[in-house]
């Protein structure tokens, strides 16, 4: 079983997430965006598994410093993706999969506590 954390290491969002692994006992692999890039298969699967639209963060900074034409091209899971991949900072973090299979985007304790589980 292998838990791996996607996400930029000086966001506060992925630091709750990551100190609430290690004080429930789970070991983790962090992934770094900045450092390592976006992972454009994983991108793939994770659109597939929870939607283009829960992956784009609409309410963070990145997004909002994006111009209005930027903003307005991201209607579909290809435009998602190559705004994605030009902007690791727009993916909502951080993205948590277990075994390979997402089971959190963002950061729920309770919610991930159960996915976790199962």
């Amino acid at each position: 079983m292998s838990t791996l954390v996607y996400g930029i290491p000086n966001c506060s969002t992925v630091k709750l997430a990551r100190d609430w692994l290690e004080a429930q006992g789970v070991a983790y692999t962090f992934y770094d965006y900045k450092k390592q890039g976006v992972p454009a298969d994983r991108l793939d699967d994770w659109i597939a598994s929870v939607g283009w639209d829960v992956l784009v963060n609409r309410k963070g900074t990145t997004w909002r410093k994006l111009d209005d034409t930027a903003k307005a091209s991201v209607v579909d899971a290809p435009s998602a993706k190559a705004l994605m991949l030009a902007n690791a900072s727009v993916i909502k973090r951080p993205v948590i999969e277990k075994d390979g299979k997402v089971v959190s985007v963002g950061f729920d304790p309770l919610t991930l506590a159960g996915r976790l589980a199962g």
